[in-house]
């Protein structure tokens, strides 16, 4: 049976493969755009199974009528991607306080405000996949983007919630954690904070980090996505690239080693 996706941020990135990957295969895609204009070409050469939405994702009233415009075009929802987000680069000192509401309203709040649309309809039809793109950041942090990683540690800690209290209805919640791709997240996309210089030497040690990662390309993820919105089972979690395996591990072993070292004063404030 084909599918329905309801996306956010399809005008490009993973939104633009993943609603691709869905529309080739013959399911049908509603996805969101902040210009109707970036997704005309998707419009035209899927007429029938792809609906163009005009959306800021910051505005609750304008997401419960962009995914009810959704359900009423095509009768249900089987997957809801909250994709649309972006990154902020500013050391926690330099953040004002529009740059941290502003990162929020969008990763955190657009996702919360497209999930509560989508769950009363899900909960009725008994079936549904809600798929929230995290990050590596969302379960570890780095120095300069701290407003980003609230973002996504928050998203994180919503959808883990969620997915308890929505089993029993048959929905699933799966948290997507992409380590670095070859997207603009990092480019024309990004918001910046007024830079500090008493941050440069940190900032320029940053840059002149050694890596040997590989970034991955959004392309590449089509297989990926559809295999786990076809699963019966779909994970919580899933990477999406291979450096962020490593990553985790060394940061959940130094975490469980510091908690292991303090047990005895842990134990102790306990009484």
């Amino acid at each position: 049976m084909t599918k329905i996706w309801f996306i956010t941020g399809t005008s490009k990135g993973f939104g633009r493969e993943w609603a691709t990957a869905a529309l080739e295969r013959g399911d049908s895609v509603a996805g969101t755009a902040r210009r109707l204009t970036d997704i005309d070409d998707l419009a035209e050469q899927y007429p029938d199974t792809f609906l163009p939405l005009q959306l800021d994702v910051t505005s609750r009233d304008a997401d419960r009528a962009a995914v009810a415009a959704a359900i009423g075009r095509f009768g249900r929802l089987d997957v809801v991607i909250n994709n649309a987000g972006y990154g902020h680069f500013g050391m926690i000192e330099e953040l004002s306080e529009q740059d941290v509401r502003d990162q929020l309203e969008t990763n955190f709040f657009g996702a919360l405000w497209v999930t509560q649309a989508a769950l009363p309809q899900l909960r009725e039809q008994r079936s549904g996949h809600i798929i929230q793109v995290s990050s590596i950041g969302g379960i570890t942090a780095f120095p300069g983007i701290g407003a980003y990683h609230a973002s996504k540690w928050a998203l994180e800690a919503f959808s883990q919630s969620l997915a308890q209290e929505v089993a029993d209805f048959g929905i699933h919640v799966t948290l997507i954690e992409p380590g670095g791709f070859e997207t603009d997240w990092a480019g024309p996309s990004s918001r910046h904070s007024a830079e500090n210089p008493v941050y440069d030497e940190i900032r320029a040690r940053r840059a002149q980090r050694p890596t040997t990662n590989r970034r991955g390309t959004p392309g590449a993820t089509r297989g990926p996505i559809l295999e786990v919105v076809d699963a019966a089972e779909p994970p919580l979690r899933i990477f999406f690239g291979e450096p962020p395996l490593a990553i985790a591990t060394a940061d959940y072993e130094a975490r469980l080693a510091t908690w292991n070292e303090w047990q005895r004063v842990s134990v102790e404030a306990q009484g």
